[in-house]
């Protein structure tokens, strides 16, 4: 006699993730387990984990022949978060919980050796993926639930343990322990503290430098800091997302699902709605930079920058491959991992900052002592930052050294609140003008667009046209000058640029790399 017990559970490739339906056939024959449908060594190792599970909770693990499929069977199968539906489906092959009871449950988890169930990371999107699949009822770990409610419309099930999940179903067995049953209790778990923002009336002096941190965020716009240490280049940095405009409700789902993905997500905090900020150190490797690793790739710095701040200093520092691999996600806003069997796909749309001293010594132009390096030197220093990356970048500003403080009005600048009211209202101006085109930011307006708005009356007459004569600049550092003008006549509320926005927007790329 032969019976097959069925459940639905989640495979995710990137942010992506599809439904697998879990058969288990048990059969009379030689005690074997055989698990099929083209899982990974960790999914491989669910038949181990289940026995024990299976056994310690206090279950009877059916003799004969098991087979487990995996379906659709062409779908890699990565991670340990088919071990509950796995589960399950065994109790319902050996006639322990009913076929019906399930109404549709997509089981989410990872289970110990002594029936207890694990959270995994990715909860967010398998359970945003579940739901958009019509399967709105999900069973998850009592420790990631307070994530997996974060979506809207998923009617949640935590469980504690294998039991108390059997129980829930109808299971014929004792009733759970009820502080097991609330362990998963969104309520009785302490909500972190909120971290401050940093302000930027903090930083003093450096009005240029504020100026262009301004323009960077009200355009969407690429940075980059020089000057000697110690004045202030990672303070404007830190300080750029408290005047970016918080995430819409759609940007904070998305830019948790990659938290929870990389298993950096407090879910306690509910979803992430300040824009984030990644500062990696200099030995980052690039599998730290992109993402990758072995089974389902996670996803790296950049990624985890999307919708924010990606913050390198000391670039020069950094090895030449990692500076390479943000190419790619500058030009299309997203990083693609190659694996054979798939492809994962995580979004990158990040403001890019870079941070770098004029030498290595740090005190070339400086504090007014002497620079210990020679030209040589400062020109392999700097030489290490590939002009196809350089040119990706729309503002450069030195960030000389503040001399002196003229009075007490210097020691404070103008707060974050007040920049971002501004950045907010030249947001607001070019997604009325960009919405119907297909973009909302002036970093995302295309070349042939900005030159035939601008006119090539204004081009011919301002310094940029006299600049791509001469081969100071590209044709494609000029698309990043005029989205630079126009993002400096939305913050003078003006309907589009001219030639004095344009010689401006040049004044804020001379760059002294």
């Amino acid at each position: 006699m032969s019976r097959i017990g069925r459940t639905v559970a989640i495979s995710l490739t990137g942010l992506e993730g599809h439904l697998v339906d879990v058969e288990v056939l048990a059969q009379t024959g030689l005690p074997t387990f055989v698990l099929v449908g083209l899982p990974d060594a960790a999914v491989g190792e669910s038949r181990d984990r289940v026995r024990a599970a299976l056994t310690s909770a206090g279950f009877e693990f059916p003799r004969g022949r098991l087979t487990a499929n995996l379906s659709p069977a062409y779908l890699p199968k990565t991670g340990t978060g088919f071990d509950l539906g796995i589960a399950v489906a065994v109790l319902i092959a050996a006639g322990v919980i009913a076929q019906e009871s399930q109404g549709g449950m997509v089981y989410i988890g990872e289970l110990s050796l002594d029936g207890r169930v694990r959270p995994i990371r990715g909860i967010l999107p398998a359970v945003a993926s579940a739901v958009a699949a019509g399967r709105r009822r999900v069973a998850v770990p009592a420790a990631a639930a307070a994530e997996a409610r974060l979506v809207k419309g998923a009617e949640v099930l935590a469980v504690e343990s294998l039991d108390e999940l059997a129980w829930s179903l109808g299971a014929k067995i004792p009733e759970p322990a009820a502080d097991r049953r609330a362990a998963g209790d969104p309520a009785a778990a302490e909500e972190p503290a909120g971290q401050p923002v940093p302000d930027l009336a903090d930083v003093v002096g450096q009005a240029t430098a504020r100026y262009a941190l301004e323009v960077a965020a009200a355009g969407g716009h690429h940075l980059m800091l020089q000057g000697p240490p110690g004045n202030g280049k990672t303070m404007l940095a830190s300080r750029l997302p408290g005047v970016l405009p918080p995430l819409t409700e759609q940007e904070a789902v998305e830019v948790t699902a990659l938290h929870s993905v990389a298993g950096a997500l407090d879910a306690r905090a509910g979803l992430i709605r300040r824009p984030p900020f990644q500062d990696p150190h200099h030995t980052a490797t690039p599998a730290a930079m992109v993402g990758g690793g072995s089974g389902a790739p996670r996803p790296g710095a950049i990624s985890l920058a999307h919708r924010g701040v990606l913050f390198l200093d000391e670039c020069p520092e950094f090895a030449p491959r990692v500076l390479q691999t943000l190419r790619q996600p500058l030009e299309r806003g997203e990083v693609v991992i190659h694996r054979a069997n798939a492809t994962a796909r995580y979004p990158a749309r990040f403001h890019l900052v870079m941070a770098a001293n004029p030498c290595p010594c740090g005190q070339a132009y400086g504090r007014g002592t002497a620079c210990t390096c020679s030209s040589q030197q400062r020109r392999r220093y700097l030489g290490r930052l590939s002009g196809p990356l350089l040119d990706r970048i729309d503002l450069w500003v030195d960030v000389d050294p503040v001399r002196a403080l003229m009075s007490s009005a210097a020691l404070t600048g103008e707060p974050s609140a007040a920049v971002a009211t501004r950045v907010a209202a030249a947001r607001r101006a070019q997604v009325e003008r960009h919405g119907p085109l297909g973009w909302r930011l002036n970093s995302q307006a295309p070349g042939g667009w900005l030159r035939g708005r601008i006119g090539y009356r204004k081009l011919t007459r301002s310094g940029l046209n006299r600049a791509l004569e001469i081969g100071s600049i590209s044709l494609r550092g000029v698309d990043r000058v005029l989205r630079v003008a126009c993002t400096i006549a939305d913050l003078d509320g003006r309907e589009g640029p001219g030639e004095e926005d344009i010689d401006a927007a040049m004044a804020l790329r001379q760059r002294s790399v």
